[in-house]
């Protein structure tokens, strides 16, 4: 018996069986991706910081303005290194603030942790002459190419030079507090408290002819908005 005409027409009918049953896929088909697996769109309202954590490169240049001291524009350079170090002084010394980041420094603008910028208080162009006027509550504004940021004075902090701990405290990613992990953007204006050492005697310089004591303003993140 000759059983080819049998299987063929037992075939032709499987196949179309399963071309009418709406279960059975004959070919795998091309599955939309579940909506929890596309990327979140990012608001326009809350932007990401210009200046990343030490770790993660090199913050923005930005420039710096505090109206009620008539500080306005100044410019805020980055450098990797600490507060008053050869580079940092060296910054100074050509009239504009500098920002330090690294290891042992902080953030870049509007960046979680501990923003940092120096200046000179009695010379080169004496950009941070009156930070110590400074009082809680008065605004410190940082601007970059795209963001700008508003952050509220809220302490005054002492800084010695001749204390590791007390250098600790100023450089920490929480001011003040060595070790804690930090949650919100912070700034640390810090400048020379000479005037203040030589009253009391004190004459003590390192090799950059720093002061031993820096006062330092201490303000938190209140607002971000576009450049304009």
């Amino acid at each position: 018996m000759n059983l080819r005409p049998v299987l063929a027409l037992a075939i032709a009918g499987l196949l179309s069986a399963c071309a009418a049953d709406p279960t059975v896929e004959t070919e795998p088909r091309e599955r939309a991706p579940h909506a929890a697996a596309r990327p979140a769109e990012q608001p326009a309202s809350a932007p990401r910081p210009s200046g990343p954590h030490a770790s993660e490169g090199r913050p923005a240049p930005a420039r710096l303005s505090v109206p009620v001291l008539g500080i306005r524009g100044l410019r805020v350079v980055p450098y990797r290194g600490w507060t008053d170090d050869a580079r940092g002084t060296a910054i100074q010394n050509g009239g504009v603030a500098a920002s330090p980041h690294g290891p042992r420094g902080g953030v870049g603008p509007g960046g979680i942790g501990n923003y940092q910028v120096t200046g000179h208080r009695l010379s080169s162009t004496r950009a941070f002459e009156f930070l110590p006027r400074l009082q809680a509550g008065e605004r410190a504004v940082v601007e970059t190419a795209r963001w700008r940021y508003v952050y509220e004075i809220r302490q005054t902090r002492r800084t010695s030079f001749r204390s590791p701990r007390s250098l600790a405290e100023q450089r920490a990613a929480v001011p003040g507090h060595p070790g804690r992990k930090p949650t919100r953007a912070m700034i640390t204006l810090s400048t020379c408290a000479t005037v203040e050492d030589h009253a009391a005697g004190n004459f003590w310089s390192d090799e950059f002819h720093n002061p031993e004591h820096r006062i330092d303003k201490v303000g938190v993140l209140v607002r971000t908005t576009r450049s304009r």
